[in-house]
């Protein structure tokens, strides 16, 4: 199969209208990471993104639609602070579970009564959405269990031969993933963190819970239960507090030949002065946004990542770090 890298034009539009249509899978930028979607009505065409990926049959998708859908047309029971939250935060990187009205397959959320429906910013994101005219149910367009795409190369690097069309809307800006809001409750709960954080939510809808998963319980949202995110290196994560014994194992690790690579915030990078570096940057969401980016320019480098963890933990960085641990941890 050929894989056509287009730029989001009318003409690229029209053949992921046409795809999409004929139940088959196509690639679009948005301004986290880059997505892989079908058609949300159309059970073969979800169940051919599992299979596409490799992804557990138990780990939900995320519909996508644009910023003028009316989505009570796929949910029900939108509490009031939901509709404060999209007026604050939509469109942009929060994706909000509800009620289903069961009007999408069933294979979207594993057979669960709720639907996690998401309203990208990205200017190609809306354009693709609002062109195709249907909820579009994507995941990352990766392969399962490795780095998160954040440009078109990077899924043709993954799914190359794999999918007809990659909708080219240039370099993520967000760099991880949405944060995962479940609506369904008295009050808002973060199931997945990400750059809408749990500080801003409870801004915004007087309060914001956190859940926190138990074993054997069933997956409610993406990101949740398996290893994501890996570089295909080796790879160890120190704590900021233990930073100068990764800078000794990067040492080690070189005199016995190895090509080891720090990845490290801006701070570290010029602390330790290490020749090979994937520097994150400084602030919060250049961190977030250089992430992946860095993870797999490292696994084409590196026979070995060294990951020094971030002084600051909360706010965007919680998102990060769920992001760092699962991909070095």
């Amino acid at each position: 199969m050929e894989t056509k890298i287009l730029p989001i034009d009318s003409r690229s539009l029209q053949l992921a209208e046409k795809l999409l249509s004929e139940g088959k899978l196509v690639a679009f930028p948005t301004e986290t990471v880059y997505g892989l979607g079908a058609d949300a009505r159309n059970d073969e065409a979800v169940k051919l993104i599992y299979a596409t990926k490799g992804r557990p049959s138990d780990n939900p998708l995320i519909v996508h639609v644009d910023k003028d859908y009316d989505i009570a047309q796929l949910v029900t029971d939108i509490p009031d602070y939901a509709k404060l939250l999209a007026k604050a935060f939509l469109p942009g990187p929060l994706t909000m579970v509800y009620k289903s009205r069961g009007v999408v397959s069933p294979v979207v959320s594993c057979g669960l009564d709720t639907l996690a429906v998401r309203v990208p910013s990205h200017k190609g994101a809306q354009q693709f959405l609002k062109f195709v005219g249907m909820p579009v149910a994507a995941p990352s367009a990766n392969l399962s269990k490795h780095v998160s795409p954040v440009t078109a190369q990077h899924v043709y690097s993954d799914l190359g031969g794999r999918i007809e069309l990659i909708l080219d809307g240039g370099k993520c800006s967000g760099g991880i993933e949405s944060t995962v809001l479940d609506c369904t409750g008295c009050v808002p709960c973060v199931l997945r963190s990400g750059l809408v954080t749990r500080d801003m939510i409870a801004r915004v809808a007087g309060e914001c819970d956190e859940y926190h998963m138990v074993e054997g319980e069933r997956v409610r949202s993406p990101g949740m239960k398996y290893k994501h995110y890996s570089p295909r290196c080796a790879t160890a994560l120190y704590d900021y507090a233990h930073r100068e014994e990764a800078f000794k194992a990067y040492k080690n690790c070189l005199a016995e030949g190895r090509r080891a690579y720090m990845l490290c915030d801006s701070g570290v990078a010029e602390q330790f002065g290490a020749r090979y570096v994937l520097e994150l940057g400084r602030s919060e969401n250049e961190i977030a946004a250089n992430l992946y980016d860095k993870l797999r320019e490292g696994e084409r480098l590196a026979d070995i990542i060294i990951a020094v963890a971030p002084e600051k933990q909360d706010g965007v960085m919680v998102g990060v770090m769920n992001r760092l641990s699962k991909a070095c941890g």
